[in-house]
């Protein structure tokens, strides 16, 4: 097979895994579209895409419309005369004609075991929902939400104590190792796709910064799988008066008392009473401060005997 036309979207590190992987197998794309430089940092100092700076290193030609609603942008794509649309966490909505556009359609590169957890936080869900496994399908899109045929599904089991910041980059590097094992089965047309089944679907939407507000109403084995969900981003928290601390691992254990209570503070970690059980924070941080660990925390802030909010 001659080596196919690839336009490869993607903006994020989870997308520069896949981007990685085909130029490592020989599949440098004709182009890349990533979303336009953002501000950042505390300076807002406007930032390009990690897959941006890894396709300019490549030499690879960059195209960052605002939009994909635009006729001049699909003219151009086109004019690309693209074989296969590589998808992996564009952030940007392909509208039909540009879907239309590749010969072979676009492939998806999406962070979960489909129809199970469509969406824009399926990692995160997963982890919020207690599941056991999830997984990176490759699906044919179409105009829908996630919802386009399955070509393969690569699997993996979560571990008990993983955040969603190390389970991303395990399914960044196993999307891009699927996508380079199952490209040309799908281009030969050896590899069919299979429609999803409907009614096994749920739906991850978009990760607010007020989700992560930590609720001692709920069961501490609930609230230790929110700290995993929200490490790295956005970080759970709770308040202490006035003083918002995030916590970035715990785990559940025994305890009992009015929920918020602190039960112990001390370089064990702090434990919190909740709604059935307690959770011990085993790594915090203040505001202005580094993350530390229980033992360093517990000299920085004494919460013991304290009902946190």
């Amino acid at each position: 097979m001659t080596s196919p036309r690839i336009i490869f979207a993607g903006t994020p590190d989870f997308a520069l895994a896949s981007l990685t992987a085909l130029v490592e197998a020989g599949r440098v794309p004709v182009a890349v579209l990533t979303q336009p430089d953002r501000p950042a940092g505390r300076g807002k100092k406007l930032t390009a895409s990690p897959v941006k700076r890894y396709a300019e290193a490549q030499g690879i030609p960059v195209m960052q419309p605002v939009t994909l609603r635009d006729d001049a942008v699909a003219a151009a794509l086109a004019a690309l005369q693209p074989d296969l649309m590589v998808v992996a966490a564009y952030g940007l909505i392909l509208p039909q004609n540009v879907l239309d556009i590749p010969t072979h359609g676009c492939l998806n590169v999406h962070a979960s075991a489909l129809p199970r957890w469509r969406g824009a936080a399926p990692i995160q869900a997963a982890i919020l929902a207690g599941d056991a496994s999830t997984g990176v399908s490759l699906m044919a899109m179409t105009a829908g939400l996630d919802c386009g045929p399955v070509f393969h599904i690569e699997r993996l089991a979560i571990g008990a104590d993983e955040s969603a910041g190390e389970l991303h980059d395990r399914l960044a590097e196993l999307g891009g190792a699927a996508l380079v094992e199952h490209l040309d089965s799908i281009l030969g047309g050896e590899l069919r796709a299979t429609e999803q089944d409907e009614s096994q679907t749920t739906y991850a939407p978009k990760i607010e910064k007020s989700d992560a507000a930590i609720d001692w109403s709920r069961p501490a084995a609930d609230l230790a799988r929110c700290v995993r969900a929200y490490n790295p981003f956005p970080g759970a928290y709770f308040f202490s008066g006035e003083t918002r601390i995030k916590a970035w691992r715990a785990t559940a254990v025994d305890g009992a008392a009015e929920p918020g209570t602190v039960l112990r503070c001390d370089q064990e970690g702090v434990v919190v009473a909740c709604g059935y059980g307690a959770l011990r924070l085993d790594e915090l941080q203040l505001p202005g401060k580094r993350r530390a660990a229980a033992r360093e925390f517990a000299g920085q802030l004494d919460l013991s005997g304290t009902r946190l909010g």
